[in-house]
């Protein structure tokens, strides 16, 4: 507003100074014609003038919108700070971000859990006596992710951890034979702290009874395993889980839905994956040997409707998975499978070539704000060759209940589990948990709650080796973006 008033007085000003002499002209009988003339030729100066005004002001708003400016005009004192000018920097213009490629949905996102564990720390997992932890604070996952669509029926997924769990993802590095006596030197993740993929894969679903997945992610076996990480109701999965479940690998995999087209209203009855893998962990380029991973899940939902009033869901599933292993294998990467001399549990490392199948069952029934899960899992892990193992089977179950106190906030959750390593007399463990779920804001933001009791059969039966009976209290906070 006050560059425009500076305009109109400089016109003003220019046209009383050419009226002047126009003035004295006609006062000495100047033409008409003459003062016509002389006014046009003012009036375009007046135009040029006031263009080139515009430009400079134009080139001025051209500059950086970054440099700070006077607020309000005149500087204006402000207490405590001597009646010196306030600059204010205006507000930046947004940032202008794009897919590099044609995608036409893509999502960033990611999640936090901060744990505090106190007590006899993870010795559900069997982590006591030489492999006992101590009370802590434990940033459990710092995980961001990426995930878009394509118009060419592709969908994709980045995601990466800047937190390592306790499982060691170990591979075999080396397998030397001393005197008859195996040697195999390791790389371990146990201890890692840098950024490491989680998820990545490429995933094609033109076809929905037959997409096509290849890269790296959770081998299709386990309900608890395949429950994301921020939606399973208690802080951490099962011992059963953690010891048999193949874990993420790297493979391809096809799954679908084979009712969505035949039987539109039935297309959620039937979901199946059946996947090939490397076997030997994540992050790990180079299989252990020419053999694979098999793996296949199948999933039913005979049940979905109303069941007392309430909305109510029954899913069934059934997995099995065949692999052959080299020596040095990590066969249980997620938790610990090995018995110790004092029945505590370590990561399984094959002495010796081997074979493993397994196989599991799952059920979920759901009824309003009541939930009931359960899952029995079996492997069987048979030693090769002259330096063979001892074979030897693992099976464990766990069963799940939840209730939800107050609707959608509050809920109760209480969880029975065992394992049975199958490696010597008495090697079983089983733990209970009660805990607390307070939900924020839906599982974007979770205060969960557990106690977890643990009786060690070993440690029972053997009792010169120490305490058979552990307590742990673990407390997350939980943040999804």
């Amino acid at each position: 507003m006050n560059l425009m008033k500076t305009f109109s007085l400089v016109g003003i000003s220019l046209l009383l100074f050419v009226g002047q002499p126009l003035r004295a002209q006609d006062a000495v009988g100047g033409s008409e014609n003459e003062r016509l003339k002389k006014l046009e030729q003012a009036v375009q100066k007046l135009q040029q003038r006031n263009s080139d005004l515009e430009n400079q002001v134009q080139q001025l708003r051209a500059k950086s919108p970054f440099a700070p400016i006077i607020s309000g005009g005149e500087a204006k004192p402000v207490p405590g700070n001597d009646n010196k000018t306030v600059f204010v920097a205006p507000t930046p213009p947004p940032v202008n971000v794009h897919p590099g490629g044609s995608e036409y949905k893509l999502t960033l996102g990611g999640y936090i859990q901060a744990n505090f564990e106190d007590g006899d720390v993870s010795a559900f997992e069997g982590r006591f006596g030489t492999t006992a932890l101590k009370d802590r604070f434990r940033l459990r996952r710092a995980r961001i992710n990426l995930v878009g669509d394509f118009a060419e029926q592709f969908d994709f997924k980045i995601e990466g951890d800047f937190e390592q769990s306790d499982a060691a993802v170990t591979a075999v590095n080396k397998v030397t034979l001393t005197n008859g006596v195996v040697t195999t030197s390791t790389t371990s993740t146990s201890n890692r702290t840098q950024f490491s993929a989680t998820d990545v894969f490429i995933n094609w679903h033109g076809i929905p009874e037959a997409n096509v997945r290849v890269g790296q992610w959770k081998a299709p076996f386990g309900l608890e395993n395949l429950t994301p990480d921020t939606l399973i109701y208690t802080i951490e999965r099962s011992l059963p889980t953690g010891a048999i479940v193949p874990e993420r690998q790297i493979g391809a995999m096809i799954w679908g839905k084979p009712l969505t087209n035949a039987v539109p209203d039935l297309k959620d009855l039937v979901t199946y994956y059946g996947g090939v893998f490397n076997g030997n962990g994540r992050n790990f380029n180079n299989n252990d040997n020419n053999e694979f991973l098999y793996v296949g899940r199948l999933e039913l939902l005979p049940f979905k409707g109303k069941l007392m009033g309430q909305e109510a869901s029954l899913k069934l599933g059934g997995d099995f998975f065949h692999s052959r292993d080299e020596t040095g294998t990590n066969i249980s990467p997620s938790l610990n499978l090995r018995v110790n001399p004092d029945g505590s549990l370590t990561s399984y490392v094959l002495t010796s070539p081997a074979e493993r199948n397994a196989f599991s069952f799952d059920a979920w029934l759901k009824v309003g704000p009541f939930d009931l899960i359960a899952e029995y899992l079996n492997e069987d892990v048979n030693g090769r060759g002259p330096t063979a193992f001892p074979d030897f089977t693992t099976n464990g179950y766990y069963v799940q209940a939840s209730y939800f106190i107050v609707p959608k906030k509050l809920q109760a959750v209480a969880k029975w589990e065992h394992l049975n390593p199958g490696q010597v007399a008495n090697d079983g463990i089983e733990s209970f948990t009660g805990g607390l779920n307070y939900y924020v804001h839906s599982d974007n933001v979770k205060l969960m709650a557990n106690y977890i009791h643990t009786w060690s059969d070993f440690r029972d039966a053997n009792p010169s080796f120490g305490d058979s009976n552990f307590d742990e209290l673990i407390l997350r906070l939980q943040v999804l973006f």
